[in-house]
């Protein structure tokens, strides 16, 4: 998935070139060493320099003087240096520049350890911009400030008396020169900015333009995020404003301005996608007639809540649609989703269509094949395994790759094939395929996914989540899903208590456990590792098994690490399930798809290295059966983000907050990683802050041309 940038706007070919993909190293004072400087920076024509976003500003305006400075506080002050010099130690291999500054309230000594080439940007007497924090009073000192030196002359303007722009830089490449050049370059060609959305602007001439929203009820009770967009600048208007901003005000609303340009090309590209999916891709009547659903439901030995029921007849809709089904299910650790997938799979299987179920793991794979077997094979459909070690299919060499049954029977017994990663590989193929279940499919990639959809000739599709979809993902990320949401619990569910303990609390957690295994019940015991490499501080589960087997004794522990062997860890998942195994001692693979509802403990070590929704995905293990259910994490929390985060978990079990909240700490890229989610990597829109900007962006996307 990507966005075109301002200098990849298409255009007809009897068009000249827009000015903007004017390569930069044309431009007066690029020679050779500041091309390969800029080249670096991923800067190679105008309109690249133009959206070079500054990662801050000084208001250079105001700055503190010398005396006013306080340790650990970031500030920007000014002085003339009195003196500098490079002292060198231990044979030269280590060395200290510095430079002192003095504004007549005191003193301030800048460093730079290691970095002798410092002493060529220098001279005493110089004025000079200092930036970053006091690590000492006596004498004032910072290490490794940021600074600039000031000169007279016509572009003193620029720099000085401002609110000035402080950019990403790279070796050799003053900041004063990338300044000079962005505001040189931007007057230059700000007048060949063209408003890539003319339909949606008030005016279309020169700079005055201004983004047209009222027609689009964004400031309604309705839609009461969407307040302070009224009014948005033009393209270049936005450019001058993030650039070279007259007010602090100015920057937040040039950057509104340009994310939207970033978000409407997404929404584009999603909805232009979707189109072509639905005029080519063929559906297959798959919406069932209920001759396996009724029985199934009948021996299930419990009522659909009604967030199911509701979910159920979404998706029944879908797959009796005229284009194949595209749906995200999502909802919460125990929500019931398994069972509606069944259901949906029942559909399919109904109309005379197999099923391919994919999982991430072999454990989820091998739990999804324990419960598809007990409800499906009774109904006379065959379920069947194939992941890294159990094959179910073999190719025939003359016919193409098909089940040996479907191959040499002429009742083409409806099968649901359950997999890993497997499935994807060339030697499966599955006849008649009308539906693809994806379960977490957020641990597999946008092409695995599509690899799976090709393979069955674009089938319905199912992809299900027990991690819920921060709002603004869900129309970023899976914005060509439609979206289904359990947002209800079964009833007769034991509650969850979260505790965060320090490590000094083990023997007090310990002996909780020992109080639980004695009332009958069962725990897990995560570590973030299997073994432990190098002097890190975190623990391993091969080291901790014999020191918690001698702690915990009599009770039985197991191990299951993603090293062991598949027979090992079926072994080791059996004996939990049958309650012959107390303890299982575990890394992060029981995340998804482990469900034993005697089991009500869980401890997590180093529970502070983490993400938020992955500590909820590992405590969903738990509160799966009537009793209370106890989550315990231990952890080093010596900083304010760790604190913030494990709070979260503390306060509630909503799975939506704590999405929510983990996108705001960690972002998007660290939440599912930019490669594997599909996403651009936007350069002025935040996942974390935007959805107002990002439902603009859906609706206007018709409007802009589409």
């Amino acid at each position: 998935m990507s966005f075109v940038s301002l200098t990849e706007m298409s255009v007809p070919s009897n068009v000249v070139e827009s000015p903007l993909a004017r390569p930069l190293k044309e431009l007066r004072g690029v020679g050779t060493e500041r091309e390969a400087q800029l080249a670096r920076l991923g800067l190679f024509t105008v309109g690249d320099l133009l959206l070079h976003r500054p990662r801050r500003y000084e208001d250079r305006r105001y700055f503190r003087n010398i005396a006013e400075l306080q340790l650990d506080e970031a500030s920007t002050t000014r002085g003339t240096i009195v003196a500098l010099g490079l002292k060198r130690f231990k044979k030269g291999m280590r060395s200290v520049f510095e430079i002192i500054l003095d504004d007549g309230t005191g003193r301030l000594h800048c460093r730079w350890w290691n970095l002798p080439f410092m002493q060529n940007y220098f001279a005493q007497g110089d004025e000079v911009f200092v930036f970053g924090k006091l690590n000492s009073l006596k004498p004032r000192t910072i290490d490794h400030p940021e600074t600039e030196v000031i000169y007279g002359g016509e572009e003193s303007s620029i720099h000085i008396n401002r609110i000035a722009p402080i950019y990403p830089l790279t070796e050799g490449m003053p900041q004063r020169w990338i300044r000079s050049f962005i505001h040189r370059t931007l007057g230059e060609f700000e007048k060949e900015i063209v408003e890539p959305w003319p339909k949606l602007c008030e005016e279309t001439q020169g700079v005055a333009a201004s983004f047209r929203l009222r027609d689009y009820g964004l400031t309604s009770k309705e839609r009461p995020e969407a307040q302070g967009y009224k009014e948005l600048p033009s393209k270049a208007n936005a450019l001058h404003m993030v650039h070279f901003p007259e007010a602090i005000g100015d920057i937040e609303l040039a950057r509104r301005r340009l994310a939207l340009d970033e978000f409407i090309e997404l929404q584009r590209e999603i909805q232009l996608r979707r189109k072509r999916f639905e005029l080519k891709a063929q559906s297959r009547p798959c919406a069932g007639d209920n001759h396996f659903i009724k029985p199934f439901l009948a021996k299930l030995g419990f009522t659909l809540t009604e967030a199911q029921t509701k979910v159920l007849r979404e998706l029944r809709k879908d797959m009796g649609g005229a284009h194949p089904m595209r749906r995200l299910l999502q909802g919460d650790v125990g929500s019931g989703k398994t069972v509606v997938s069944a259901c949906c799979a029942l559909m399919a299987l109904e109309s005379g269509y197999n099923v391919a179920l994919m999982a991430p793991t072999e454990i989820l794979a091998e739990q999804h094949l324990q419960n598809f077997r007990r409800w499906f094979e009774p109904l006379g459909i065959r379920v069947i395994m194939q992941t890294g070690s159990q094959k179910s299919v073999r190719a025939d060499k003359t016919a193409g790759p098909m089940l040996p049954e479907v191959a040499e029977s002429t009742s083409h017994q409806l099968t649901m094939a359950i997999g890993t990663h497997a499935l994807i590989e060339d030697g499966f193929a599955l006849n008649h395929l009308g539906l693809v279940i994806i379960d977490e499919q957020h641990k597999f990639g946008v092409t695995q996914r599509e690899k799976l959809l090709r393979k069955g000739n674009y089938p319905h599709l199912l992809v299900m989540t027990a991690t819920p979809i921060p709002r603004t993902l869900g129309l970023t990320l899976y914005g060509e899903l439609d979206v289904s949401t359990i947002d209800e619990l079964p009833t007769g569910r034991g509650r969850i208590k979260t505790f965060v303990r320090t490590a000094d609390k083990l023997p007090k957690v310990w002996a909780f456990i020992r109080e639980k295994l004695a009332e009958g019940r069962q725990a897990y015991v995560v570590y973030p590792r299997v073994e432990e490499s190098g002097p890190t501080g975190l623990k391993a589960v091969t080291k901790e098994f014999e020191n918690l087997k001698s702690l915990l004794a009599p009770y039985r522990i197991g191990l299951l690490h993603g090293r062991l062997k598949a027979a090992e860890k079926e072994l080791v998942m059996t004996g939990f399930r049958k309650n012959q195994v107390n303890i299982l001692l575990a890394t992060p693979l029981i995340e998804v798809g482990v469900d034993v509802p005697n089991a009500t403990i869980m401890v997590i070590e180093n529970s502070e290295q983490f993400g938020l929704a992955q500590l909820h995905q590992l405590r969903g293990r738990i509160g799966r059966g009537a009793h209370d259910s106890f989550c315990i994490l231990i952890a080093a929390v010596k900083n304010a983000e760790a604190r913030q985060r494990l709070q979260v978990l503390e306060e509630t079990n909503d799975g939506f907050r704590i999405a929510e909240a983990d996108l705001k700490i960690r972002g998007p890229g660290e939440l599912l990683g930019q490669q594997q989610s599909g996403l651009p990597n936007f350069k002025f829109g935040n996942l974390a802050e935007d959805l107002a900007l990002i439902r603009l962006a859906r609706d206007l996307a018709p409007e802009s041309g589409l």
